[in-house]
């Protein structure tokens, strides 16, 4: 039960709000409240897990603070926040929390969490400004390292190291007045694998690490989704506080599952993985008598440099074999997935001796670190610098040796079709003879987050306007593990539906006749473009945009403005400006704009959807996905595609009605949700517009 004293502090800091706000209480948003603190403030519960789904205007941002925050003071947690997106962060960061602090009368201290590739590495930084060539860090990724010019780039430096100097900066990239290209940002930012941590010698002046010795204190942490899962995936607690010791929010939460697969996907690159080793041993070369001096151990260095050569080797042999084992597959050009996730023959013998040299080279090179290690506090003061880098490469050559085990022993282990856990594993060629990509990745992310969430963390939220599907939760526990005991909501929107009418006119063709229902639309926009001034005309397909971009009358393409001839921000600039200069505007866009899009008002009166949004199975994930379910006897149309493609209707449709006063028309192209049986069934999930269905 909720402590009576929690229960009151939630519910006078919600009174008091919306008292100095000016507020109207809304009846959603004091359902998510109640939801949220009684699956939260029970220490007992076995699964102390809320999933609340809220309609758009519900406030949930208010409504998971207020219920969450006394909950996880009153236990001695710290609350994490988790959004999809590093802008999602900010607006928290810097305009709700700040708000709910001055108008709730909640005392609490709040903290942006970002990983280190976010901050400035002082010690990369006064290695580029010193010119230093030897020792030297070995780029962890080198084909992601561009070539930077040290002239022009050390100007961009050293006012970094003043702005840090006279403390007008405080090391974060994202706050640094000019944009910085990806080579820059490689050059002066670190890898946790290369990541000195409390002996670096810059340490008391490290940006990431003020920032992280901040989240301590904290009573909120606001991260991201991939900042999360990259914590679970190092065991917690080595960025954010053990997740026994927080509750965690999830917004946005419909995208976790996915973020999760891809955040443990396991990869390596052939090109890449050559020049690495071919650097890895040079470095060894130039630096075998300095180092051995130090540890004399010579042979241990050789060691591993004879390992180095015999690695190249394998991966030029598993490099050759990809190659033409993709040449010989009919109607194949650069990706080849492995049914079931099982591996030729071939390749899995070489999958094993790769296991085999890469666990002795992870060995050796634990072995180097070591030794270097434990000589580190007896060398004299003017060769530890030395000794410090040349720790840092060792290490980096350590997480790279252990992400390639993981990746081969993920093939050498593929040998028959595991339905327990179902890995989809896969081949992609950059250009035959470059080099080849490979992938191992789990299907589902529901055993994953189990063991890395559900079953560890204080408590958790999980939140956003689309979380259901078909009326019910069961798509998103099979991809979650959400566990069946954990609180469900869903929370209507306060926002009448019935001001949005949904059509769908009377057609001649279905989206399977591509040709014929691509001029359908063409012939039918000129007249659904008319009687709104901001429109939103949303896709599935690139090719069917394009076609009918090319295919609307000269006077109507003025008005058009089309996705990815600007960037997202400047085309939504442009379109607001049109509009409130009363000039009619039409954004033409794909999945990204159906999501997260906010045009109130007459910014979107008209929401055209060409079809229905079912995803084709492309990505090699989804296929394994399908054909495991296949293999299962059940049927993946019905059991992903269906309720796949509601989720999407719903929030493209979700793109109309922003605010209590918006009014508008959607109109979807495609007769299937009237002549198809799963039809039904979606257009019962959809809000409660105004329908005018013709047949």
């Amino acid at each position: 039960m909720l402590a009576e004293d929690v229960k009151a502090t939630i519910r006078d800091a919600y009174q008091q709000l919306i008292d100095e706000r000016g507020l109207s209480p809304r009846w959603g948003q004091r359902q998510m409240i109640a939801e949220v603190a009684n699956a939260l403030g029970d220490p007992d519960a076995p699964e102390p897990i809320a999933v609340v789904e809220a309609g758009t205007g519900t406030g949930k941002t208010i409504a998971y603070t207020l219920a969450a925050l006394p909950v996880a003071k009153a236990r001695g947690k710290t609350l994490v926040i988790a959004t999809a997106t590093i802008a999602l962060q900010e607006q928290l960061v810097l305009r709700d929390l700040p708000d709910i602090l001055r108008h709730s009368g909640l005392a609490f201290t709040v903290q942006l969490a970002k990983g280190r590739s976010r901050y400035v590495c002082l010690q990369k930084l006064d290695h580029q400004l010193a010119g230093a060539q030897s020792p030297a860090l070995i780029p962890l990724y080198p084909d992601e390292v561009a070539d930077l010019s040290i002239e022009q780039a050390a100007p961009v430096m050293q006012a970094m190291l003043d702005a840090l100097a006279s403390s007008t900066w405080d090391g974060d990239l994202d706050g640094w007045p000019a944009s910085l290209d990806n080579a820059m940002r490689h050059a002066v930012t670190t890898h946790h694998a290369q990541c000195g941590g409390r002996r670096c010698a810059f340490v008391q002046q490290c940006s990431f690490f003020k920032a992280r010795d901040g989240l301590q204190d904290a009573d909120v942490i606001v991260a991201n989704h991939n900042l999360v899962l990259a914590d679970l995936q190092l065991g917690g607690g080595a960025i954010l506080p053990a997740p026994e010791d927080c509750i965690f929010v999830f917004d946005e939460g419909h995208q976790l599952a996915e973020k999760c697969l891809n955040q443990f996907t396991l990869t390596t690159r052939t090109g890449a993985t050559q020049q690495a080793l071919r650097e890895t041993a040079q470095w060894l070369k130039t630096q075998a008598e300095t180092m051995a001096d130090v540890i004399s151990q010579l042979s241990l260095i050789e060691q591993l440099q004879q390992s180095c050569s015999d690695l190249e080797q394998h991966n030029a042999v598993v490099e050759q074999w990809a190659d033409h084992y993709l040449l010989e597959q009919p109607e194949v050009d650069s990706e080849w997935r492995f049914e079931h996730g099982v591996v030729p023959d071939a390749l899995h013998r070489q999958a094993q001796e790769l296991v085999l040299v890469w666990r002795q080279h992870l060995d050796l090179n634990q072995r180097l670190e070591t030794a270097l290690d434990n000589r580190r506090e007896e060398v004299d003061i003017d060769k530890r610098d030395d000794v410090d880098t040349w720790i840092l490469n060792i290490q980096g050559m350590i997480s790279r040796a252990e992400s390639q085990l993981a990746l081969w022993q993920s093939y050498a282990d593929a040998r028959d079709v595991d339905e327990a856990n179902p890995v989809a594993r896969w081949m992609r060629a950059a250009a035959i003879g470059q080099s080849i990509d490979f992938f191992a990745s789990p299907i589902l992310a529901r055993d994953l987050l189990r063991e890395h969430l559900w079953r560890r963390a204080a408590g958790v939220v999980v939140t956003s306007a689309t979380l259901s599907s078909l009326g019910h939760f069961d798509r998103l526990r099979a991809m979650t593990g959400l566990p069946k005991a954990a609180r469900y909501k869903i929370v209507q929107s306060p926002f009448d539906a019935s001001r949005g009418v949904f059509a769908i006119p009377a057609l001649a063709c279905e989206p399977s006749d591509v040709d014929g229902h691509t001029a359908e639309i063409i012939a039918r926009l000129p007249r659904l473009l008319t009687g709104a001034l901001g429109v939103l005309v949303l896709f599935s397909s690139r090719r069917q945009l394009e076609l009918v971009v090319e295919g609307l009358p000269d006077d109507l393409q003025h008005q058009v403005l089309v996705q990815d001839t600007l960037s997202k921000s400047e085309l939504l600039k442009r379109h607001r400006s049109a509009i409130d200069n009363g000039q009619p505007s039409a954004i033409m866009g794909l999945a990204s704009f159906a999501e997260g899009v906010d045009l109130p008002g007459q910014y979107c009166e008209h929401v055209i959807i060409a079809k229905l949004p079912f995803a084709v199975p492309d990505s090699p994930r989804e296929a394994a996905h399908a054909e495991l379910l296949e293999r299962l006897g059940r049927n993946p149309f019905m059991e992903i595609s269906v309720p796949d493609a509601a989720l999407k209707l719903v929030q493209a449709s979700g793109r109309l009605l922003r605010t209590e006063a918006d009014r508008g028309r959607i109109t979807l192209l495609d007769k299937r949700l009237l002549t198809k049986r799963y039809g039904r069934a979606i257009l019962d999930s959809l809000p409660r517009f105004t329908f005018e269905l013709e047949h």
